[in-house]
């Protein structure tokens, strides 16, 4: 619409976005606004006044379709020869959603682009109880080895962001969920395994502690795997998330290594540093070094300690605090001969060293401090450390 050489009344433009408005409606305050616009302010940046009065504006307040406003704009367009705004489709009502979701799998692809339309229609459907049958259909769907309809009821799933509150009951406890999920992670396609690993991450953050420690080797394999063929760095990003919040279960830290986890995590971390993922990775690995296999795989990986103490004083504090948290627990609980050379030659030691000097949290260096004074016997004649750093 090119209304750059025409003056607009500007009774017919959006407070908000400045442009004419297609689908006018008034607010309680009695401001009228594009429904658009309104209804991202409310429901998506979640204010809660009038943007032109400032008055309280609660979410769920009315918003009245201005259909005379509507009419003169469309009239005036048509006078001015301006692209005619087409009359906008009426927001669903909860009798029609509830009849679409009865309908499902059949009204997946409606729903979805009813639902991308406008806020109210979203809203709408989520009301009439979408959460539950989307995740009736991801379970029936998966039974039946119907994957593609698992992905796109996925991605309905999440574009509806349901609220975790109202998520929750329905997926805390599901081991049918998590089942079908684990199905679709191990599926041949991409898409139907980057939509399952995005779906497992909000299930285990929401996961109640029956469904926690009951997760299966197979289960976190699958989870590996995303990690292993790295689908995305969204899918990657998402898998890290599942395994660490996981792994402070103590059953699932030996699940966790059994799948294989331990020398992914570290293949992936030797492709170089990523602040948000390298503080994933070490944050996994630091849970992992709680149990006596997990030790073992990292000390066993020719580059297992190397890269972890290579990633100090180098991405983060949190990412310190990990990488000396996993040092301590090799220091404390399997510090053969081998480990405490390995530490030397690649210079862990001499990092520890560096931490107890540079500005970390009090806790870290003191931790550092400790693990150089628990073996220091070992370490303090060594040539493979400068002896000003470590007497310093």
């Amino acid at each position: 619409m090119d209304t750059t050489t025409i003056e607009v009344p500007h009774f017919f433009v959006c407070p908000i976005s400045l442009q004419i408005m297609k689908d006018p409606v008034t607010a309680a305050t009695g401001i009228t606004y594009d429904r658009e616009n309104i209804e991202r302010w409310l429901f998506s940046d979640r204010n809660t006044t009038c943007p032109v009065t400032n008055q309280p504006l609660p979410r769920d307040s009315e918003l009245t379709p201005n259909h005379t406003l509507r009419r003169l704009i469309q009239a005036w367009c048509t006078t001015n020869a301006v692209d005619r705004i087409p009359t906008p489709r009426a927001p669903l009502d909860r009798v029609s959603a509830s009849s679409l979701l009865a309908d499902l799998p059949t009204s997946l692809e409606l729903i979805d682009t009813l639902a991308s339309a406008n806020e109210s229609n979203r809203r709408c459907i989520v009301q009439a109880g979408a959460a539950s049958s989307i995740v009736r259909l991801v379970v029936s769907c998966s039974g039946r080895k119907q994957y593609d309809r698992v992905e796109q009821a996925l991605g309905l799933l999440r574009s509806l962001r349901i609220p975790s509150d109202e998520l929750k009951p329905l997926v805390a406890d599901n081991h049918e969920l998590v089942e079908s999920l684990t199905q679709a992670l191990r599926h041949e396609s991409d898409s139907v395994r980057s939509a399952a690993i995005l779906a497992v991450r909000s299930v285990a953050e929401l996961a109640g502690a029956n469904l926690a420690e009951r997760l299966s080797v197979g289960f976190f394999e699958a989870v590996t795997g995303v990690v292993r063929d790295g689908i995305s760095p969204q899918a990657t990003q998402a898998a890290l998330h599942v395994l660490l919040s996981a792994s402070p279960w103590g059953r699932n830290r030996t699940k966790i290594v059994e799948a294989g986890a331990v020398a992914e995590l570290i293949e992936l971390e030797l492709g170089g540093p990523d602040r948000r993922r390298t503080e994933l990775v070490l944050g996994v690995l630091e849970h992992l070094c709680g149990c006596a296999d997990g030790r073992a795989q990292l000390a066993g990986h020719a580059a297992g300690i190397a890269v972890v103490s290579k990633r100090i004083l180098r991405v983060s504090a949190a990412s310190d605090d990990c990488a000396v948290g996993i040092l301590s627990s090799l220091c404390k609980y399997s510090a053969t001969n081998e480990v405490l050379q390995e530490m030397l030659r690649v210079g862990a030691v001499s990092k520890l060293c560096l931490v107890i000097q540079a500005d970390c949290s009090s806790a870290v260096r003191e931790k550092a401090r400790w693990l150089l004074r628990l073996h220091s016997g070992v370490w303090k004649n060594s040539s493979c450390i400068n002896i000003f750093l470590f007497t310093s």
